[in-house]
């Protein structure tokens, strides 16, 4: 017996054909997916992929899932001229489709922070850089010179209960430790600020 008889010999198994309340033709049968397979000339794995996708109908059975031939032939028919006729769209196309889809979600996401950002700004919510960094290296300017001076204050202070000398070694070496500070405080905070005006900080 060849494969197309022994195809049509399990087909024959399945009894007549009945039209049900809705008045659609069913096969009175049910097949397996292997059966499905043969008979359309595909393999099980686009058989399973074509059920996966709502192409093909399947009706639970106390066997399990099973296919009835006749609407799955129709269903089939109608998948290969949807194919045929351009109505069906292929993965690639709807994977296009929903990646075009998230650029344009990203797309409007990213102009409406835009839009926030420009409103902020115009606002005074946001400051910039440049103006950012004159404030602070004009800040430090004035608290190094404050700083720079404490030493002379807190001497002026107690002169009249020490020696003159020890007051200037003590001015000297207050001068030296606020000094390391200040350095220490400028690497700590900015490494390196940018030269302006012919190389001034």
């Amino acid at each position: 017996m060849t494969g197309i008889e022994e195809l049509s010999a399990i087909i024959a198994e399945g009894g007549a054909l009945i039209m049900n309340s809705n008045g659609d033709v069913v096969g009175g049968s049910m097949y397996r997916v292997e059966i499905i397979a043969k008979l359309f000339g595909e393999t099980v794995r686009r058989i399973q992929q074509l059920t996966q996708e709502g192409f093909l109908p399947t009706t639970q059975t106390p066997e399990g899932r099973r296919y009835d031939l006749v609407p799955t032939i129709q269903a089939y028919v109608k998948y290969l001229s949807d194919k045929a006729y351009g109505k069906s769209h292929s993965e690639k196309e709807l994977e296009l489709r929903e990646q075009k889809m998230k650029a344009d979600i990203a797309l409007k996401e990213s102009q409406g922070e835009l839009h926030r950002l420009k409103t902020d700004i115009a606002a005074g919510k946001y400051i910039d850089i440049e103006e950012v960094k004159l404030d602070y290296s004009r800040f430090f300017v004035v608290f190094k010179k404050f700083a720079m001076g404490l030493p002379a204050r807190m001497t002026g202070m107690i002169g009249g209960f020490i020696e003159p000398l020890e007051v200037r070694r003590i001015e000297r070496d207050l001068q030296g430790e606020i000094q390391k500070l200040l350095e220490a405080f400028v690497v700590a905070g900015v490494t390196e600020l940018p030269e302006k005006h012919g190389g001034k900080k």
